[in-house]
Protein backbone atom coordinates (compact mmCIF):
# COMPACT_ATOMS: atom_id res chain seq x y z
CA UNK A 1 0.00 0.00 0.00
CA UNK A 2 1.42 3.46 -1.01
CA UNK A 3 2.16 5.73 2.05
CA UNK A 4 0.40 9.10 1.83
CA UNK A 5 4.25 11.00 1.63
CA UNK A 6 5.60 8.80 -1.67
CA UNK A 7 6.03 11.75 -4.49
CA UNK A 8 5.27 9.56 -7.18
CA UNK A 9 1.53 8.53 -7.65
CA UNK A 10 -0.26 6.44 -9.76
CA UNK A 11 -3.47 7.80 -12.13
CA UNK A 12 -6.66 7.59 -10.47
CA UNK A 13 -7.79 4.78 -12.51
CA UNK A 14 -5.19 2.46 -12.02
CA UNK A 15 -5.45 3.37 -8.13
CA UNK A 16 -9.05 2.55 -8.32
CA UNK A 17 -8.61 -0.50 -10.08
CA UNK A 18 -5.90 -1.49 -7.88
CA UNK A 19 -8.41 -1.33 -4.53
CA UNK A 20 -11.43 -2.85 -6.53
CA UNK A 21 -9.13 -5.88 -6.91
CA UNK A 22 -7.47 -5.90 -3.67
CA UNK A 23 -11.28 -5.78 -2.51
CA UNK A 24 -12.20 -8.92 -4.17
CA UNK A 25 -9.14 -10.60 -3.28
CA UNK A 26 -9.95 -9.39 0.36
CA UNK A 27 -13.47 -10.75 0.12
CA UNK A 28 -13.21 -13.56 -1.17
CA UNK A 29 -10.21 -14.27 1.22
CA UNK A 30 -12.50 -13.83 3.85
CA UNK A 31 -15.70 -15.71 2.68
CA UNK A 32 -13.68 -18.70 2.03
CA UNK A 33 -11.90 -18.90 5.38
CA UNK A 34 -14.94 -17.85 7.51
CA UNK A 35 -17.00 -20.28 6.23
CA UNK A 36 -14.42 -22.99 6.05
CA UNK A 37 -14.32 -21.99 10.04
CA UNK A 38 -18.11 -21.44 10.28
CA UNK A 39 -19.02 -24.28 12.68
CA UNK A 40 -16.30 -23.59 15.23
CA UNK A 41 -17.79 -19.62 14.92
CA UNK A 42 -21.79 -20.49 15.52
CA UNK A 43 -20.40 -23.25 18.17
CA UNK A 44 -18.84 -20.24 20.03
CA UNK A 45 -21.69 -17.53 19.87
CA UNK A 46 -23.85 -20.22 20.83
CA UNK A 47 -21.52 -21.08 24.24
CA UNK A 48 -21.27 -17.16 24.66
CA UNK A 49 -24.60 -16.40 24.82
CA UNK A 50 -26.83 -19.80 26.01
CA UNK A 51 -28.47 -20.21 29.32
CA UNK A 52 -26.68 -20.84 32.61
CA UNK A 53 -29.85 -23.06 33.83
CA UNK A 54 -30.34 -24.52 30.27
CA UNK A 55 -27.15 -25.98 29.68
CA UNK A 56 -27.09 -27.71 25.99
CA UNK A 57 -23.35 -26.92 24.69
CA UNK A 58 -20.85 -28.66 27.13
CA UNK A 59 -17.56 -28.37 24.88
CA UNK A 60 -16.05 -27.79 21.89
CA UNK A 61 -16.81 -31.61 20.53
CA UNK A 62 -19.73 -32.26 22.45
CA UNK A 63 -21.51 -28.82 21.23
CA UNK A 64 -20.48 -29.47 17.41
CA UNK A 65 -22.04 -33.36 17.52
CA UNK A 66 -25.02 -31.57 19.69
CA UNK A 67 -25.62 -29.23 16.37
CA UNK A 68 -25.01 -31.87 14.18
CA UNK A 69 -27.13 -34.04 15.76
CA UNK A 70 -30.43 -31.70 16.40
CA UNK A 71 -29.86 -29.58 13.15
CA UNK A 72 -27.82 -31.53 11.20
CA UNK A 73 -25.41 -30.07 7.99
CA UNK A 74 -27.67 -26.74 7.64
CA UNK A 75 -27.24 -26.38 11.38
CA UNK A 76 -23.28 -26.07 11.24
CA UNK A 77 -23.44 -23.29 9.21
CA UNK A 78 -26.35 -21.21 10.32
CA UNK A 79 -25.64 -17.38 9.84
CA UNK A 80 -22.56 -17.98 7.97
CA UNK A 81 -24.68 -16.35 5.17
CA UNK A 82 -24.83 -13.23 6.38
CA UNK A 83 -21.68 -13.05 8.55
CA UNK A 84 -19.94 -13.44 4.59
CA UNK A 85 -22.40 -10.83 3.16
CA UNK A 86 -20.48 -8.35 5.66
CA UNK A 87 -16.79 -8.71 4.55
CA UNK A 88 -17.12 -7.22 1.59
CA UNK A 89 -18.28 -3.85 2.73
CA UNK A 90 -16.56 -4.22 6.19
CA UNK A 91 -12.90 -4.27 3.90
CA UNK A 92 -14.45 -1.69 1.79
CA UNK A 93 -14.76 0.80 4.71
CA UNK A 94 -11.80 -0.56 6.10
CA UNK A 95 -9.54 -0.23 3.34
CA UNK A 96 -11.00 3.73 2.81
CA UNK A 97 -10.61 4.72 6.33
CA UNK A 98 -7.23 3.53 6.66
CA UNK A 99 -5.90 5.09 3.87
CA UNK A 100 -7.97 8.55 4.75
CA UNK A 101 -6.59 7.90 8.18
CA UNK A 102 -3.35 7.43 7.36
CA UNK A 103 -3.04 10.49 5.25
CA UNK A 104 -4.46 12.94 7.59
CA UNK A 105 -2.32 11.18 10.59
CA UNK A 106 0.70 11.87 8.37
CA UNK A 107 0.00 15.18 7.61
CA UNK A 108 -0.24 16.11 11.10
CA UNK A 109 3.43 14.40 11.73
CA UNK A 110 4.98 16.10 9.40
CA UNK A 111 3.70 19.51 10.65
CA UNK A 112 4.16 18.54 13.90
CA UNK A 113 8.11 17.18 13.41
CA UNK A 114 8.69 20.07 10.85
CA UNK A 115 9.81 17.20 8.46
CA UNK A 116 7.77 17.24 5.51
CA UNK A 117 9.06 13.75 4.42
CA UNK A 118 8.41 11.82 7.73
CA UNK A 119 6.75 8.73 6.80
CA UNK A 120 4.40 6.57 9.20
CA UNK A 121 5.84 4.96 11.85
CA UNK A 122 4.29 1.59 13.25
CA UNK A 123 2.52 3.63 16.19
CA UNK A 124 1.30 5.65 14.12
CA UNK A 125 0.02 3.04 11.60
CA UNK A 126 -1.19 1.26 14.56
CA UNK A 127 -3.28 4.19 15.04
CA UNK A 128 -4.46 4.32 11.68
CA UNK A 129 -5.57 1.29 11.85
CA UNK A 130 -7.05 0.82 14.96
CA UNK A 131 -9.06 4.10 13.26
CA UNK A 132 -10.15 2.39 10.67
CA UNK A 133 -11.11 -0.68 12.70
CA UNK A 134 -13.81 1.08 14.24
CA UNK A 135 -15.20 2.93 11.74
CA UNK A 136 -15.46 -0.29 9.72
CA UNK A 137 -17.08 -2.04 12.85
CA UNK A 138 -19.58 0.62 13.65
CA UNK A 139 -20.21 0.65 9.68
CA UNK A 140 -21.57 -3.02 9.44
CA UNK A 141 -22.12 -3.57 12.94
CA UNK A 142 -25.92 -4.27 12.46
CA UNK A 143 -25.07 -6.77 9.90
CA UNK A 144 -22.70 -8.07 12.88
CA UNK A 145 -26.15 -8.03 15.52
CA UNK A 146 -28.34 -10.08 12.86
CA UNK A 147 -25.40 -12.66 12.09
CA UNK A 148 -25.62 -13.51 15.77
CA UNK A 149 -28.85 -13.65 16.29
CA UNK A 150 -29.78 -15.66 13.00
CA UNK A 151 -26.54 -18.04 14.21
CA UNK A 152 -28.49 -18.24 17.79
CA UNK A 153 -31.87 -19.34 16.56
CA UNK A 154 -32.89 -23.27 16.51
CA UNK A 155 -36.03 -24.53 14.84
CA UNK A 156 -37.45 -24.40 18.50
CA UNK A 157 -37.41 -20.82 17.78
CA UNK A 158 -40.69 -19.25 18.18
CA UNK A 159 -40.17 -17.56 14.91
CA UNK A 160 -37.49 -17.27 12.96
CA UNK A 161 -35.46 -15.27 10.93
CA UNK A 162 -35.60 -15.50 6.93
CA UNK A 163 -32.44 -14.25 6.38
CA UNK A 164 -30.46 -10.54 6.96
CA UNK A 165 -32.77 -7.76 5.30
CA UNK A 166 -35.81 -9.61 6.89
CA UNK A 167 -33.62 -9.83 10.13
CA UNK A 168 -32.65 -6.01 9.91
CA UNK A 169 -36.11 -4.70 9.20
CA UNK A 170 -37.94 -6.73 11.78
CA UNK A 171 -35.13 -5.41 14.61
CA UNK A 172 -35.65 -2.08 13.40
CA UNK A 173 -39.43 -2.54 13.55
CA UNK A 174 -39.71 -3.75 16.64
CA UNK A 175 -36.87 -3.36 19.03
CA UNK A 176 -35.75 0.27 16.93
CA UNK A 177 -33.21 1.74 15.15
CA UNK A 178 -30.81 2.05 18.35
CA UNK A 179 -31.11 -2.19 19.12
CA UNK A 180 -29.16 -2.31 16.05
CA UNK A 181 -26.36 -1.24 17.71
CA UNK A 182 -26.81 -3.22 20.71
CA UNK A 183 -23.39 -3.81 22.24
CA UNK A 184 -21.35 -1.86 20.09
CA UNK A 185 -19.52 0.44 23.34
CA UNK A 186 -17.80 -2.75 24.37
CA UNK A 187 -17.24 -3.73 20.23
CA UNK A 188 -15.61 -0.25 20.19
CA UNK A 189 -13.42 -0.77 23.36
CA UNK A 190 -12.58 -4.54 22.16
CA UNK A 191 -11.24 -3.47 18.81
CA UNK A 192 -8.27 -1.48 20.85
CA UNK A 193 -6.36 -3.59 22.73
CA UNK A 194 -6.99 -6.72 20.05
CA UNK A 195 -5.92 -4.41 17.04
CA UNK A 196 -3.00 -2.77 19.12
CA UNK A 197 -1.60 -7.11 20.68
CA UNK A 198 -1.97 -8.26 16.98
CA UNK A 199 0.26 -5.17 15.93
CA UNK A 200 2.65 -5.37 18.63
CA UNK A 201 2.89 -9.65 19.19
CA UNK A 202 3.41 -9.72 15.31
CA UNK A 203 6.12 -7.50 14.65
CA UNK A 204 7.88 -8.63 18.17
CA UNK A 205 7.54 -12.16 17.22
CA UNK A 206 9.11 -11.47 13.73
CA UNK A 207 11.98 -9.18 15.85
CA UNK A 208 12.56 -11.32 17.63
CA UNK A 209 13.25 -14.73 15.35
CA UNK A 210 15.45 -11.76 12.49
CA UNK A 211 17.22 -11.23 15.38
CA UNK A 212 18.26 -14.63 16.97
CA UNK A 213 17.30 -16.83 14.17
CA UNK A 214 16.46 -19.88 16.32
CA UNK A 215 16.78 -23.56 14.80
CA UNK A 216 17.49 -21.24 11.64
CA UNK A 217 14.28 -20.12 10.92
CA UNK A 218 15.42 -16.63 9.89
CA UNK A 219 17.36 -16.61 6.86
CA UNK A 220 19.36 -13.07 5.23
CA UNK A 221 17.11 -11.51 7.54
CA UNK A 222 13.44 -12.88 5.66
CA UNK A 223 11.27 -15.44 7.52
CA UNK A 224 9.44 -17.62 5.48
CA UNK A 225 5.39 -17.56 4.92
CA UNK A 226 5.23 -20.37 7.35
CA UNK A 227 6.83 -18.46 9.93
CA UNK A 228 5.03 -15.42 9.26
CA UNK A 229 1.62 -17.64 9.16
CA UNK A 230 2.67 -18.73 12.57
CA UNK A 231 3.33 -15.13 14.18
CA UNK A 232 0.30 -13.98 12.46
CA UNK A 233 -1.16 -17.07 14.47
CA UNK A 234 -0.15 -16.38 18.15
CA UNK A 235 -0.33 -12.60 17.52
CA UNK A 236 -4.41 -13.28 16.65
CA UNK A 237 -4.48 -15.60 19.87
CA UNK A 238 -2.84 -13.25 22.28
CA UNK A 239 -5.35 -10.46 20.87
CA UNK A 240 -8.55 -12.34 21.04
CA UNK A 241 -7.90 -13.71 24.29
CA UNK A 242 -7.38 -10.46 25.68
CA UNK A 243 -10.33 -8.88 24.11
CA UNK A 244 -12.90 -11.94 24.24
CA UNK A 245 -14.71 -10.99 27.67
CA UNK A 246 -15.78 -7.98 25.44
CA UNK A 247 -16.82 -10.43 22.63
CA UNK A 248 -18.69 -12.27 25.11
CA UNK A 249 -20.70 -9.11 26.78
CA UNK A 250 -21.18 -7.79 23.28
CA UNK A 251 -23.04 -10.86 22.02
CA UNK A 252 -25.20 -10.98 25.47
CA UNK A 253 -26.53 -7.61 24.34
CA UNK A 254 -27.16 -8.17 21.17
CA UNK A 255 -29.90 -10.45 22.57
CA UNK A 256 -31.40 -8.05 25.25
CA UNK A 257 -34.97 -7.40 23.84
CA UNK A 258 -35.39 -10.51 21.28
CA UNK A 259 -38.93 -11.49 22.86
CA UNK A 260 -38.26 -14.62 20.67
CA UNK A 261 -35.48 -15.91 21.46
CA UNK A 262 -34.65 -18.88 20.79
CA UNK A 263 -34.59 -21.65 23.91
CA UNK A 264 -30.90 -21.70 24.06
CA UNK A 265 -31.07 -18.02 25.05
CA UNK A 266 -34.24 -17.79 26.93
CA UNK A 267 -34.26 -21.31 28.83
CA UNK A 268 -36.68 -23.20 29.43
CA UNK A 269 -38.96 -21.44 31.98
CA UNK A 270 -35.83 -19.59 33.61
CA UNK A 271 -35.64 -15.70 31.50
CA UNK A 272 -32.18 -14.48 30.52
CA UNK A 273 -30.72 -11.60 32.28
CA UNK A 274 -31.72 -8.50 30.98
CA UNK A 275 -28.66 -5.81 30.64
CA UNK A 276 -28.87 -1.97 31.00
CA UNK A 277 -25.66 -1.28 29.80
CA UNK A 278 -21.69 -2.57 29.59
CA UNK A 279 -21.33 -2.36 33.08
CA UNK A 280 -24.17 -3.53 34.07
CA UNK A 281 -23.55 -6.62 31.77
CA UNK A 282 -20.23 -7.34 33.24
CA UNK A 283 -21.44 -7.45 36.29
CA UNK A 284 -24.11 -9.66 36.66
CA UNK A 285 -22.17 -11.87 34.07
CA UNK A 286 -19.69 -12.04 36.74
CA UNK A 287 -22.07 -11.90 39.70
CA UNK A 288 -24.66 -15.06 38.51
CA UNK A 289 -21.78 -17.01 36.63
CA UNK A 290 -18.73 -16.51 38.07
CA UNK A 291 -15.56 -15.10 36.06
CA UNK A 292 -14.91 -17.87 33.89
CA UNK A 293 -18.72 -17.07 31.94
CA UNK A 294 -16.70 -13.84 30.32
CA UNK A 295 -14.18 -16.96 28.66
CA UNK A 296 -16.95 -18.96 27.56
CA UNK A 297 -16.53 -20.17 23.98
CA UNK A 298 -13.20 -19.33 23.73
CA UNK A 299 -11.52 -23.10 23.40
CA UNK A 300 -13.97 -23.35 19.40
CA UNK A 301 -12.73 -19.40 18.76
CA UNK A 302 -8.91 -20.54 19.82
CA UNK A 303 -9.94 -23.71 17.50
CA UNK A 304 -10.68 -21.45 14.54
CA UNK A 305 -8.05 -18.94 14.83
CA UNK A 306 -5.11 -20.97 12.84
CA UNK A 307 -7.24 -22.69 10.32
CA UNK A 308 -8.89 -19.20 9.62
CA UNK A 309 -5.71 -17.71 9.53
CA UNK A 310 -3.76 -20.13 7.10
CA UNK A 311 -6.97 -20.59 4.52
CA UNK A 312 -7.51 -16.74 4.16
CA UNK A 313 -4.04 -16.25 3.76
CA UNK A 314 -3.31 -19.11 1.03
CA UNK A 315 -7.13 -17.89 -0.26
CA UNK A 316 -5.43 -14.40 -0.70
CA UNK A 317 -2.47 -15.18 -2.27
CA UNK A 318 -4.03 -17.32 -5.04
CA UNK A 319 -7.06 -14.66 -6.21
CA UNK A 320 -4.13 -12.04 -5.49
CA UNK A 321 -2.07 -13.83 -8.52
CA UNK A 322 -4.82 -14.54 -10.53
CA UNK A 323 -6.01 -10.54 -10.61
CA UNK A 324 -2.56 -9.25 -10.86
CA UNK A 325 -2.68 -7.08 -7.37
CA UNK A 326 -0.09 -6.24 -5.02
CA UNK A 327 -0.82 -5.73 -1.51
CA UNK A 328 0.32 -6.79 1.85
CA UNK A 329 -1.37 -9.47 3.94
CA UNK A 330 -1.79 -7.36 7.15
CA UNK A 331 -3.77 -4.79 4.68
Amino acid sequence: MASAGEDAKPPPTHRLLSISKSLVAGGIAGGVSRTAVAPLERLKILLQVQNPHNIKYKGTIQGLKYIWRTEGFRGMFKGNGTNCARIVPNSAVKFFSYEEASKGILWLYQRQTGNEEAQLTPVLRLGAGACAGIIAMSATYPMDLVRGRITVQTDASPRQYRGMFHALSTVFREEGPRALYKGWLPSVIGVIPYVGLNFSVYESLKDWLIRYKPLGIAQDSELSVTTRLACGAAAGTVGQTVAYPLDVIRRRMQMVGWKDAASVVAGEGKGKAEYTGMVDAFKKTIKYEGFGALYTGLVPNSVKVVPSIAIAFVTYEMVKDILGVEMRISD
